[in-house]
């Protein structure tokens, strides 16, 4: 472990310098740069919530609110996971020439979502003062479900990262999944409208307690409860312990096949 540490830390500017060009290249010759970070959100927040808000209305106080907090969550995973996946094929000639530790490549990745996950907090302090919802003190507790979001999406970026060397159609097949996952994540809906064993399949989904605890930290001004951080912390401890494993199998080859 040792090892790993130190040579992480002897890597840190390169994963710097990593980070530094991936926000780059995405708002390359963007006139608004990353504010698009902020107005995405927003204008899909309004065009759902016109779409969703007269269909829950009666289920959801604050659907606005609501509606940010699980796009926050969901956009932030997709879009982090999907570009860690990309990132050993993407990075190939670089593997090639010269030893890097590869898993900065995909740890370069969801840590350049996560500074647009950063922005995209900004769109939803809009929503919360548009709105007129209450603020309290547990608003500060928002950083609970971040870290967890952040060391879930981290553990599946690594863990596809190295798969899709392997097999190339997971690239394909993930965009399939992704959709499923969305609508299995309550984003627009509450999950008491489903039926029991379709809720039981939506609770099992990591993204639905991250989301329901930034809810619980944004908009009803509670503490988690310890049940809510256990089944948030167990799926980010079994993501990063496989990721990391089938990464540190997987590695050596990834030379003969990107």
């Amino acid at each position: 472990m040792s090892t790993y540490i130190h040579n992480f830390l002897a890597y840190k500017e390169l994963l710097k310098e990593l980070i530094v060009r991936d926000v780059k290249i995405k708002y390359r010759r963007s006139v608004l740069g990353m504010l698009w970070s902020v107005l995405n959100p927003l204008g899909m927040m309004i065009i759902m919530s016109i779409v969703f808000s007269h269909v829950f209305r009666q289920n959801i106080e604050n659907f606005p609110v609501y509606l940010m907090c699980g796009q926050v969550v969901f956009n932030f995973y997709n879009e982090a996971s999907s570009m860690a996946m990309s990132s050993i094929l993407g990075n190939a000639s670089l593997i090639r020439k010269v030893y890097v530790p590869k898993y900065l490549f995909p740890t370069s990745k969801v840590c350049s979502s996560f500074v647009n996950l950063l922005t995209s907090f900004i769109a939803l302090t809009i929503v919360v003062v548009a709105t007129g919802t209450p603020v309290s003190w547990t608003l500060l507790l928002f950083f609970m479900p971040v870290l967890y979001l952040f060391l879930f999406s981290l553990g599946m970026g690594i863990l596809l990262s190295a798969l899709v060397v392997t097999f190339r159609d997971l690239q394909h097949l993930y965009g399939i999944f992704l959709t499923g996952l969305m609508y299995l994540t309550p984003i627009f809906y509450p999950v008491e409208i489903l039926p029991g064993w379709v809720q039981t399949i939506v609770n099992l989904n990591p993204l639905t307690n991250i989301a329901q605890m930034l809810r619980q930290v944004v908009m009803y001004g509670t503490v988690p409860d310890l049940m809510i951080h256990v089944r948030c912390i167990v799926p980010c401890v079994i993501a990063m312990i496989v990721g990391l494993w089938v990464f540190y199998k997987q590695q050596d080859a990834f030379i003969l096949k990107v």
